[in-house]
């Protein structure tokens, strides 16, 4: 495990820079031990992010156009070009679960690495290709995941792994990291976090892979998070990366997709001086938040699933050259203390590289679990399961996905699944909001806008084979056997 205590890599606002200064001066010898190369970082300050946000987006092509230049009469010639990797570095823990997040069960028992195995053994055996699965795995889920993998030992994919580094919480108040020494047991546990998604790139090229695979005449990334269902192989994206049109390939590729309301944190892509930039809300300066949540002007996000050219990471790494934004992110550990925590944005790096641009997808490219809400749209019968992927049903009469709020009684998956004899169907649903003691029977169908609340005290039991369209349905009722 390469373990980076300092040298974070930055585009840094002046505060941030001089958290950086005071904990590199304070972080005790032994915990130095620096990844062979490190990006560098920038002292420019958050006036650059309050001019970027004001500049309009640029350099963002249709997915339609991309799709018009049809594919190659070789498939395979271009797979067998790719490299597909998973960010695999969160927990289950805000769902209630333990271990690993791609671990949960999502559909039909199958869990978000299964259906990605899936998603690959397929394109290999259509195409006879050699698509390869990376994880990036952080200390957290390393060791669980590779305990795992075994179960694929059989499957078309080949499957490789590497660690993310370990960084140290900072205290908020002293800015001394928490960590007493460079050890991860006991009371240590808490002190260390993985520094996001941006360590990828010094990451994966200290682990040697990057050499491996460029060895094995690989030549692009596709990057994604692991829990976002919509991410799959796009093979007309894919070939207009290999066959560019002009002859100038692109080095890194950001799919972005329109911005509804419940997207307005999300990062937005912005061009300051002839570069596409990342700007993240966290990021922007307090007067200008409510202009970087407006969907009228900001009317795109970042849906993180990215495309990269393997050459360029190394030729940038090698150069000491990317260049990335810090996230300052304030988290309070159990004990109550309050620390900080310097990140990076994988998507942040893209003004490093050359003939950068982005790609305005459809929203069924952005179909992310984070909660027990999002478990239950894709568990439904809203989608239909092919070969490891989700796809729309044909019997939704409109390409919409209900916006669905359940609450904290549905939080944990384990809870979630209690409440439900089985999920509901779905197909004419616009809007479901639940709240409180609530379960549902067998064969319930939801259509509309359809409203559940249980006081404090009462419960609510939706009988089997109910039909709500367009209700709202409070206080008490339950349906005892006799």
């Amino acid at each position: 495990m390469v373990i980076s205590c300092s040298k974070l890599p930055a585009f840094a606002t002046w505060d941030s820079f001089s958290i950086i200064q005071e904990f590199e001066k304070s972080m005790p010898r032994e915990c130095l031990l620096l990844p062979k190369t490190h990006p560098k970082i920038s002292r420019t300050g958050r006036s650059t992010v309050a001019a970027a946000i004001q500049i309009h987006n640029a350099k963002i092509q249709p997915y339609e156009k991309i799709k018009a230049r049809g594919l190659p009469d070789s498939i395979a010639s271009v797979l067998n070009k790719l490299v597909v990797v998973k960010l695999n570095g969160g927990l289950g823990t805000s769902m209630g679960c333990k271990g690993p997040k791609s671990l949960i069960g999502v559909r039909n028992e199958n869990t978000f690495l299964d259906l990605t195995v899936q998603q690959i053994e397929h394109l290999n055996k259509t195409y006879n290709t050699d698509v390869p699965l990376v994880l990036m795995n952080s200390f957290n889920t390393d060791e669980d995941t590779k305990k795992i993998l075994q179960k694929y030992s059989h499957s078309r994919v080949k499957i490789y792994t590497f660690n993310q580094s370990r960084y140290p919480r900072i205290n908020k108040e002293s800015l001394l990291p928490v960590a007493k020494d460079v050890s991860y047991s006991g009371e240590n546990t808490e002190a260390w976090y993985p520094p996001g998604h941006g360590d990828i790139y010094a990451s994966f090229y200290n682990s040697g892979l990057l050499d491996s695979l460029i060895g094995d005449g690989k030549e692009y990334l596709f990057v994604s998070n692991i829990d976002n269902l919509g991410a799959t192989v796009d093979l007309y994206i894919l070939n207009h990366l290999m066959n560019a049109p002009n002859g100038k390939r692109c080095e890194f590729v950001m799919e972005v997709t329109n911005k509804t309301r419940a997207d307005v944190k999300g990062g937005t892509l912005t061009q300051y001086e002839n570069k596409l930039r990342l700007v993240e809300i966290a990021q922007v300066p307090k007067p200008h938040v409510d202009e970087f949540k407006s969907v009228s002007k900001f009317k795109i996000f970042n849906t993180n699933n990215l495309w990269i050219s393997l050459s360029a990471i190394k030729r940038l790494q090698e150069r000491n050259a990317i260049d990335m934004e810090i996230i300052v992110n304030p988290k309070t550990l159990y004990g109550g203390l309050n620390v900080i925590q310097l990140e990076t944005a994988v998507g942040a790096a893209i003004k490093s590289f050359e003939n950068s641009m982005g790609i305005k997808v459809p929203r069924s490219r952005f179909l992310p679990v984070k909660t027990t809400s999002d478990l239950l749209l894709v568990m439904s019968n809203l989608y239909s399961l092919n070969a490891g992927s989700l796809t729309m049903s044909e019997k939704r009469e409109f390409p919409t996905v209900p916006l669905v709020k359940l609450g904290s009684s549905f939080t944990k998956v384990q809870d979630y699944l209690r409440r439900f004899e089985n999920i509901p169907d779905m197909l004419e649903l616009d809007h479901l909001t639940v709240s409180g003691d609530v379960t549902f029977g067998k064969n319930v169908s939801l259509k509309g806008t359809v409203i559940i609340i249980a006081n404090h005290g009462d419960r609510i039991d939706i009988p089997p084979g109910a039909v709500l369209e367009n209700k709202i349905v409070s206080g008490n009722l339950r349906i005892l056997d006799h």
